[in-house]
């Protein structure tokens, strides 16, 4: 696939119940470590952002996203991934084209009760890793905000181990690893390397 990208197209679910400043520097600070504002990502809308990266990142940047909004109180994030080509490149992404951004948009339109879906344009492989992902879904969809605050440093900190994360959030070790057995770290983190050898396939 020519000039391959993936563009994640979200919004913040319950978004009113929480004011901006709760949730909206801390989800910027996510963006900011796959790309530069706003060629590569951008919040509108108040609530809606978009964002553009390798096709490889892309599942695991909607993992961290969401382990970043499940630490507020109430609030959780609806999420599609689009993968395709780029066809007009543009200052801000949300005015860039290609069929990464109009499958991420159809999608995203599309949600109903998922907060995570997936469209490559392959109809197999889209509807094997979308039911991986709503299987997923049934555990992270109900991560606790503590839950959601160790995988996210997890995440940021791939090199720590679980002594060294607990140092970081000031909890015991036997807390983390009981955090992340609970949030199925190690099953996603397993459905990640097969969604990236099967994008890899594209």
């Amino acid at each position: 696939m020519k000039k391959a990208i993936a563009v994640i197209t979200g919004d913040i679910v319950n978004s009113r119940s929480q004011r901006p400043v709760k949730w909206q520097p801390q989800l910027k600070q996510v963006l900011s470590k796959y790309g530069k504002e706003p060629k590569d990502w951008e919040v509108y809308r108040g609530d809606s952002f978009q964002l553009r990266l390798n096709p490889a990142m892309a599942f695991s940047a909607a993992i961290h996203i969401k382990s970043c909004i499940k630490q507020i109180t109430d609030l959780d994030v609806r999420m599609s991934i689009g993968i395709g080509n780029i066809e007009s490149n543009a200052r801000k992404v949300t005015a860039a084209t290609g069929d990464a951004f109009i499958r991420s948009g159809e999608s995203f339109d599309g949600l109903k009760r998922q907060t995570l879906i997936l469209d490559t344009g392959n109809k197999d492989m889209d509807e094997t890793l979308n039911l991986m992902i709503d299987l997923s879904l049934l555990t992270m969809n109900n991560w606790s905000e503590t839950v959601a605050a160790v995988i996210k440093a997890t995440i940021e900190n791939p090199k720590k181990n679980q002594s060294e994360i607990a140092s970081l959030l000031k909890k015991t070790q036997s807390s983390i690893s009981e955090a992340l057995k609970r949030g199925g770290f190690d099953e996603i983190k397993r459905l990640n390397q097969y969604y990236q050898n099967k994008i890899m396939q594209l």
